[in-house]
């Protein structure tokens, strides 16, 4: 009987921290978000110098009450699922852990509270807790686009470092320590802002040799930004589109999210899903 009162506890719990299906699960949501937003903009008035001179205290406050409770949120969060591991080292968990830490580290580190600002990480959830599933669908296919993209563009960017070296090397032999490349490793540092079109201006060619040279870097750098754009629109184009239509359902057992509609059991566990009605 006792086992079964935990669990039922266990899993009211659940759903109301992890769903956004539910009325209390959207209240603690919304609650949640609004928490993030004080939080961040609070740091940031901490930061301007009058207006943290006359409200420190009343912000200190603000943030320590604000951390109390996502210290709270995580713990319960972790106590909720069958299988805390899979929580505490997904993507959400180690964001919630990291939004939840600068503060307590602020007693260690001095200055370390600013890093609160990261908890604006924990506003990705909106998607969820608003279910607003189309864009849920349209980032699981970014994401997969992205991922089938890697091989690709890694291979792309390492044609593009080895062109950065040999047009480094070469400026490096044509203009010479008086022209500012003192060193390769310095015209390889040139020839990749000259690549990647930000052009700092703190090293410039004078021979016309050389010039010759960035004006080829230059007009290759057009073509170098719009290359990994076009492998992940290419990607992204050709991508799954099955996994659109989902809900906000988070699996106890192993955590696993984006469950269809009507799902009834996880699709990756086997868990019962979406059994609780409030």
């Amino acid at each position: 009987m006792t086992k079964v009162k935990e669990h039922n506890w266990r899993s009211k719990l659940h759903e109301i921290i992890y769903e956004a299906d539910t009325p209390l699960g959207r209240i603690f949501d919304v609650i949640l978000l609004i928490l993030i937003l004080l939080s961040v903009i609070f740091v940031m008035l901490e930061s301007v110098e009058p207006i943290d001179r006359k409200y420190h205290e009343y912000l200190y406050i603000g943030e320590w009450i604000i951390t109390i409770f996502f210290s709270l949120e995580y713990i319960l969060r972790i106590i909720t699922v069958k299988k805390p591991t899979r929580y505490i080292f997904s993507f959400y968990g180690i964001i919630d852990f990291i939004s939840t830490i600068p503060l307590y580290l602020s007693f260690i580190l001095a200055g370390s509270s600013y890093l609160l600002t990261v908890r604006a990480l924990r506003l990705l959830r909106i998607f969820r807790i608003l279910k607003v599933t189309r864009y849920i669908g349209e980032a699981n296919k970014l994401t997969k686009a992205l991922k089938n993209s890697r091989p690709k563009i890694l291979v792309f960017l390492f044609t593009v470092l080895i062109i950065a070296i040999i047009a480094g090397t070469l400026m490096y032999l044509i203009e010479g320590e008086e022209s500012g490349f003192t060193s390769i490793p310095r015209s390889i540092y040139w020839a990749i802002v000259t690549l990647t079109t930000v052009g700092y201006g703190d090293i410039a060619p004078t021979d016309p040799l050389g010039q010759f040279i960035a004006a080829i870097l230059m007009i290759m750098g057009y073509g170098i930004i719009a290359v990994p754009t076009g492998i992940v629109s290419a990607e992204y184009a050709t991508a799954d589109d099955d996994e659109v239509h989902t809900n906000t359902q988070v699996c106890s057992n192993c955590n696993e999210l984006d469950h269809h509609d009507d799902a009834k059991y996880c699709h990756n566990c086997g868990e019962v899903i979406n059994h609780l009605e409030f």
